[in-house]
């Protein structure tokens, strides 16, 4: 019972962390762009990960020309599509409807399973797509910022573009040998979107200031680097080697909570009760698809 307790609170801080990363996100691209600040993020992430590979499994697993392509792929998809489709989204959207978005990304990925590879969706899982599907058209279509502002509306199909990116990530993973690690994966990915964002990052820092950020604005870029991108990853698989698939996925819904909550606290947003109807329907459409499928988060992006 302790060691499921255990288990239970690393994937909820796991999810929260996850959550976090939204209004982070937010603040960071206010004064660092978007290319550059993921960029050093990605350096940062990938040089603890490489190290972390090496003292716990003494170097990188053996890889075949396919797993190169695959994680590539991944790399570009759940890396680099959607940090720049999730940043480029939070400029013009609030926190808390990204949040919101961002959590229904185990429906997505059984949506692109569905047409891509031609897997059966289940009856909980048709349902869980359709109540989430109804969440967030319930805060696009009637939300006080989508309503208000086309930009909020631009935001928030960048944010769904992201969570597309993210679901491919998913279901690329499918093709990669067995042996390879969750840490190797990890690593691999966000070494490889350190050099899917460097070329972009290197024109963005010619004509960057670098001493116009304060200590604090670059906090943003370390904390989605070690906590994001490392703790968030350490935290969520050591829980899920001890739970079931099911279990696990049922703590995804901590990431719209932690998103809306953080985003209420930190950046002053205010909760309505479209928010409310919108957050419920996706928590419930979460906890129905998890049932069947039990998809868990790409903490690497």
């Amino acid at each position: 019972m302790q060691h499921q307790l255990k288990a239970y609170t690393s994937m909820a801080l796991a999810m929260a962390i996850v959550g976090s990363s939204v209004v982070v996100g937010k603040l960071m691209v206010e004064t660092i762009p978007v290319f550059l600040s993921s960029g050093i993020r990605f350096l940062i992430a990938a040089a603890v990960l490489i190290a972390l590979l090496i003292v716990f499994e003494k170097g990188f697993p053996a890889l075949t020309k396919k797993d190169v392509f695959v994680l590539v792929m991944q790399s570009f998809t759940g890396v680099f599509l959607f940090s720049v489709c999730m940043l480029y989204g939070v400029k013009l959207t609030t926190g808390m409807e990204s949040g919101m978005i961002t959590s229904t990304t185990p429906m997505a990925a059984g949506i692109l399973a569905f047409f891509l590879l031609k897997e059966r969706i289940e009856k909980r899982m048709a349902i869980g797509i359709v109540l989430a599907v109804m969440g967030v058209m319930t805060i696009n279509l009637f939300g006080a910022d989508a309503a208000g502002s086309p930009h909020a509306l631009i935001g928030n199909l960048l944010i769904a573009a992201a969570v597309v990116g993210e679901a491919m990530f998913t279901l690329l993973a499918k093709l990669l040998s067995p042996h390879i690690s969750a840490l190797a994966i990890a690593t691999f990915v966000s070494l490889f979107g350190f050099l899917f964002f460097l070329p972009f990052a290197v024109i963005e820092a010619l004509s960057f200031n670098f001493t116009a950020p304060g200590l604090l604005d670059w906090s943003y870029v370390l904390y989605y680097a070690l906590i994001v991108t490392v703790l968030a990853f350490y935290l969520w698989y050591s829980g899920v080697a001890k739970v079931s698939a099911g279990i696990s996925g049922i703590f995804t819904s901590v990431l719209p909570v932690s998103a809306v909550v953080l985003s209420g606290i930190v950046l002053k947003e205010q909760f309505t009760m479209i928010h409310l109807i919108g957050i419920t329907l996706v928590i419930a459409g979460i906890f129905v698809t998890v049932v069947v499928k039990g998809d868990g988060q790409n903490l690497a992006s």
